[in-house]
């Protein structure tokens, strides 16, 4: 392991935190099918990754809210015109099992990330560890961590959006819904839209129960067309909560600047 992060397994005087065990969603990552995984998301930019976490695991995870220890920041959405809710920033080091999950999923996710490069004529290429892409980034001032937990009440939403932050981005991310549809909260569905030239946007909503999982692209990913290959522009966001209180965990392997 890169030294500068031998130490993220770590949460010093959290211990709520730091007894959510990683062993199983760790295990659960590296048995998915990921053959067929990469294939969807080179098909259609996204693709769900089914019970990822447990449900006590999802639990836990959303109960570490209030403990601002762990977390760096927090964002109100409608003060920035970002749409309803809120959610907070992890801070280094990150409670272990969100440091588990972004260093499992990550060199899972590296070859399709290189593929669509190499496809859009795009030089980057992504190291097969994760702390080596982290090392790239904190090189070039990249220094906060992207991990966050995010808190949706009735009426909250996200507008569309791309979590970009600097100049490395990794081009594909990963959300995981803690809540349970229709029994902790009713709307609030994970939605996708895809712009291709000169076409009007495509929708995307994606079905996601507790401790499921959603991978999709970033920024852009390369479509092949009858007159080649071109860039697709994808933003994500939620539809408005309902009722109730909605929790997801997103994994974004870039640093901030």
């Amino acid at each position: 392991m890169n030294t500068l992060f031998a130490d993220e397994v770590q949460v010093a005087g959290d211990t709520s935190a730091g007894s959510i065990p990683v062993e199983g969603a760790v295990t659960r990552v590296n048995t998915l099918d990921w053959d067929r995984i990469r294939e969807d998301l080179d098909e259609q930019g996204s693709v769900l990754l089914p019970s990822v976490l447990s449900a006590d695991e999802c639990k836990a995870i959303a109960s570490l809210y209030p403990e601002e220890s762990i977390f760096r920041s927090r964002v109100v959405m409608g003060r920035h015109g970002f749409g309803r809710g809120e959610y907070k920033y992890f801070s280094y080091p990150l409670v272990p099992i969100i440091h588990a999950l972004r260093t499992a999923l990550y060199p899972q996710l590296a070859p399709v990330a290189n593929r669509w490069n190499e496809a859009m004529g795009i030089e980057v290429r992504y190291p097969e560890s994760h702390a080596d892409f982290i090392q790239r980034c904190h090189d070039a001032e990249q220094l906060r961590p992207t991990p966050l937990l995010l808190q949706y009440g009735p009426g909250d939403y996200n507008c569309l959006h791309q979590d970009l932050y600097g100049e490395h981005v990794f081009p594909i991310q990963v959300a995981i819904l803690l809540s349970e549809p229709q029994r902790d909260f009713t709307g609030g569905e994970f939605v996708l839209t895809e712009q291709r030239p000169r076409m009007q946007s495509r929708p995307e909503v994606v079905p996601l129960r507790q401790g499921d999982a959603v991978a999709f692209a970033v920024h852009h990913r390369p479509v092949q067309g009858t007159r080649g290959t071109y860039r697709v522009n994808l933003r994500h966001g939620v539809s408005r909560l309902r009722s109730g209180e909605r929790h997801t965990v997103g994994i974004i392997f870039h640093d901030a600047n």
